[in-house]
């Protein structure tokens, strides 16, 4: 095989958001190690392409829409009435759906042709000709039914594309971006894009392309308890139809490589990848946090794991029935939102008396999750028997093992035998909670002994650099390419980030956010109550202009000397004590809102149930409402633990009992935080260092009105501006002295703002050469940005935490107080350099701060 002058493309496809599945990222992330061009395409949660970036991957996510399984439902309605009136389109949506039908049947045939001989193909050919034609005339005469659909679980009709259309929306939504790609591989993951990658290497390959497909069967589906009949029959329907087409089919396990082998007369067997953790990374110290201190548990309390996807078929009501059986047990669940399976389980655990033992953990990072896991004696696998149960070792076996925890299993065919074979657990009746009681003593007594046969052997064998050789292997045999060498700067932990956005032309004076108000939208949205510095309406423009599915309302809670920050319910705060005030805000949310986003962890309804969120989260559950929750510094950042981190803390020069009276409110929230089970956001990235486990949505920011195409860096004295809001929190009292002696001595003109009107600051920024930040919390804040966005170069102290968030690319130059001196004479020195960092930052301004990602990083919360 010769290495071909360009990279070898590959795409990776799966029909979700990308960023919770681990075996995806991870496929692509090694694909890019070996020497491949990716990109990694998914699902958007909006109306509208999302586009971010993980190291040298490109992420594409596309809207899927619903037009194909509409025009299905009006024929599924009144299949009578509409064979008469297909006739005849009505209105746009009609147009939509019959182009959707037919844009489908176009691809369908087209591939057949690809795959068809003659005389076969040339028949398909002509019937492509004529329905072109027919095609052309029925956009200008024909009407169709209105739409109309059912809500009723019918019986199949025995046809994949009536039984679950969404299957061909997705076709028609990813078809035409991987044919733009022009991949050498596709890679599609789990039946829901075993069509697309079909017909999409068969119309590339027409068009003299060479592309080859592989199918990843991530479970088995005809095992799968489906939630209805129409379901149940589409997805074993679709793999039988496809999977024969496919160039290679890989799979997770041995067993259900002969299962699909068998099923499909396949003519040869599937090739096994396990989904396994990245072993390199792990025990590198990159996971900020433990599952033991998110349960606030000492190292000798007992403590059993359950990670990962909560379903009935997941068994874990066994586990909390058992609970009352082992006192001084404790459970972690690690789980990425609160589901009422969940919530039924932790009423479960209420009614047994053992709810206080039962702790609910967030998400990690995929690549964190074995340290993360490490710190608990036992990991459990709970499984009932069913069929999907039964085929493989899951995602979470090889992760508690590579964390070192023993097993407590049900009796799952795969699962029992690994353990029973390699003396790694010990097994329970999966219907029999008493069974599980008696295992879970005994793995616990015996934990030591158990995790010494967690062999070098096991853990080789369940790590992806094992089991991703296979794969690449693969991808290099079927496609016949080699790349060029491997990529050593890209590592396993790299995290999505958002793609380049283009700077935008200056608007001149800013003007005030916008944003859909709240009304007849799918997700209407409440936010507040806090709006510091006006970022909950800065928000609710972004996520509305992303996403036309949803509206907002946001709520400020106002002190008399607070600013006037956009808002759309303003709260007197003097008055939360009063009961019709709170009754009155019950009144505005519960009904109203189907999610909201609570910043600073205020109460949504005044007083009534505490001076915190905590005591509104059992009303908002009980009304359905989604609840996140939303961090932007003091309210959260330990001040005794930023201490330990930072020299310079802010908090050393804090005006007395501030630092106490911030430490009681930062570790009341986060033990809020850390129960809730809520998602988690912060708008700085220096508070993952208090809550590792929230994404980072960073703040918004009217980049545009920012702008300013004044040179930096040509005066013979630059103009050095500082602004302080108050002067212990930047550290200004420690940087004066540096900037008061190079200001006489003619070197800097310095210029310190104090009580400067925000009308005035706009201009001072912008006629600056040098912005000085803070130096006290190893971030940077709204302040920063602007001057990023004027195209400043800004100085400050940045931690490793807020670099690594940034994936290195943030262009604040760092120092310190005792730096600082050094930092301004290199940054004088190199004039020309230092100039270009300030276009730099205008890049990362509008990259990150603009509102586009922002909305991004929301959309999962927003579904």
């Amino acid at each position: 095989m010769e290495s071909p002058a360009r990279r070898p493309r590959l795409a990776v496809i799966v029909a979700n958001g990308v960023t919770g599945d681990s075996r995806v990222q991870k496929t692509a992330v090694a694909a890019a190690r070996d020497g491949w061009d990716v990109t990694l395409i998914g699902r958007s949660t909006g109306k509208r392409v999302e586009r971010s970036r993980m190291g040298p991957i490109d992420v594409i996510k596309v809207p899927v829409t619903t037009e194909f399984k509409r025009a299905v439902n009006v024929r599924r309605t009144h299949p009578l009435r509409g064979s008469v009136t297909q006739f005849g389109i009505r209105d746009q949506n009609e147009l939509n759906r019959y182009k959707a039908s037919y844009r489908a049947w176009v691809r369908q045939k087209s591939a057949e042709s690809a795959w068809a001989k003659e005389p076969r193909k040339a028949s398909l050919k002509a019937v492509l000709r004529a329905r072109r034609v027919l095609h052309q005339l029925r956009l200008r005469a024909f009407k169709w039914e209105e739409r109309r659909g059912s809500s009723k679980d019918p019986a199949p009709v025995r046809d994949w594309r009536r039984d679950w259309p969404q299957l061909v929306d997705i076709d028609l939504a990813f078809g035409p971006v991987l044919e733009k790609l022009k991949p050498d591989v596709i890679h599609a993951n789990d039946a829901t894009t075993i069509v697309t990658a079909a017909r999409s290497s068969a119309r590339l390959r027409a068009a003299g392309h060479r592309c080859v497909w592989i199918y990843d069967a991530h479970e088995y589906v005809r095992g799968v308890e489906w939630p209805n009949r129409r379901q149940a029959y589409a997805f074993p329907a679709v793999e039988a139809e496809f999977i024969g087409r496919a160039d290679a089919v890989v799979t997770v396990s041995s067993q259900l490589a002969e299962l699909l082998a068998a099923d499909h007369k396949l003519p040869r067997p599937p090739v096994v990848v396990g989904n396994s953790p990245v072993r390199e990374v792990i025990g590198s110290g990159r996971a900020g946090l433990s599952v033991r201190e998110s349960c606030g548990l000492g190292p000798d309390v007992p403590l059993m794991v359950y990670s990962g996807w909560l379903g009935p078929e997941r068994g874990v009501d066994a586990v909390i029935d058992g609970l009352s059986e082992l006192p001084g047990v404790h459970l972690a669940i690690v789980s990425s939102r609160v589901t009422p399976l969940l919530e039924e389980l932790l009423q479960t655990a209420e009614s047994l008396g053992v709810r206080d033992r039962v702790h609910l953990v967030p998400y990690v990072l995929q690549h964190e999750v074995a340290d993360y896991l490490s710190s608990a004696d036992v990991g459990l696998t709970p499984f009932r028997r069913v069929p999907n149960c039964e085929v493989s070792l899951p995602t979470k076996v090889a992760e508690y093992l590579q964390a070192g925890l023993p097993l407590v299993t049900s009796d799952v065919r795969v699962i029992k035998a690994y353990v029973e074979e390699k003396g790694l657990g010990t097994v329970f009746t999966w219907d029999d909670p008493k069974t599980f009681v008696a295992a879970a003593r005994d793995a616990l007594s015996r934990r030591r002994e158990l995790a010494g046969h967690i062999t070098e052997d096991v853990l080789k064998d369940l790590s992806w650099e094992q089991q991703s050789a296979a794969l690449l292997e693969l991808y290099r045999s079927l496609s016949k390419k080699t790349p060029p060498g491997p990529r050593t700067d890209v590592p396993w932990t790299v995290q999505e980030t958002p793609g380049l956005n283009r700077p935008v032309k200056a608007s001149g004076e800013g003007t005030a956010p916008t944003w859909r108000k709240l009304g007849a939208t799918r997700i209407k949205l409440g936010l507040g109550p806090a709006n510091y510095a006006g970022q909950g309406a800065a928000f609710a423009q972004a996520v509305t202009q992303a996403n036309p599915d949803v509206s907002v309302e946001v709520v400020m809670n106002q002190l008399p000397e607070s600013f006037d920050y956009p808002a759309d319910v303003y709260v007197d705060a003097t008055s939360l004590a009063e009961l019709d005030v709170q009754l009155e805000q019950v009144k505005r949310v519960i009904g109203r809102y189907t999610h909201v986003l609570v910043d600073a962890f205020q109460p949504l309804f005044g007083r009534l149930n505490g001076d915190s969120i905590q005591g509104d989260l059992a009303a908002l559950r009980k009304a359905r409402v989604k609840v996140a929750l939303l961090a932007h510094g003091s309210e959260i950042r330990d001040p005794g633990r930023h201490l330990e981190r930072h020299e310079f803390s802010l908090f050393r020069d804090a005006p007395e009992g501030i630092a106490e009276k911030l430490r009681t409110k930062a570790r009341k929230n986060l033990k809020i935080a850390e129960k809730s089970g809520l998602p988690l956001f912060v708008t700085t990235p220096d508070l993952l260092e208090d809550l590792p486990t929230a994404q980072w949505a960073p703040l918004v920011v009217d980049v545009a009105s920012w702008a300013d195409d004044r040179p930096v860096m040509e005066r013979e004295r630059p103009i050095v501006l500082h602004a302080p809001s108050k002067r212990w929190t930047k550290g200004t009292d420690r940087i004066m002295p540096v900037l008061t002696e190079l200001h006489d001595k003619g070197v800097i003109d310095f210029r310190l703002a104090e009580g400067i009107p925000w009308s005035e600051m706009q201009e001072l920024v912008k006629s600056a050469d040098l912005v000085l930040d803070q130096f006290t919390t190893g971030s940077y804040g709204t302040f920063a940005v602007e001057a990023m966005a004027a195209g400043k170069p800004v100085v400050g102290y940045i931690s490793e935490t807020v670099r690594k968030a940034t994936q290195g690319g943030l262009p604040i130059v760092n120092a310190t107080p005792d730096t600082l001196r050094e930092v301004l004479g290199a940054l004088l020195e190199d004039r020309e350099g230092t100039a270009a960092i300030g276009r730099a930052s205008v890049e990362f301004a509008h990259t990150y701060h603009d509102g586009t990602w922002t909305a991004q990083v929301l959309g999962g919360f927003l579904k």
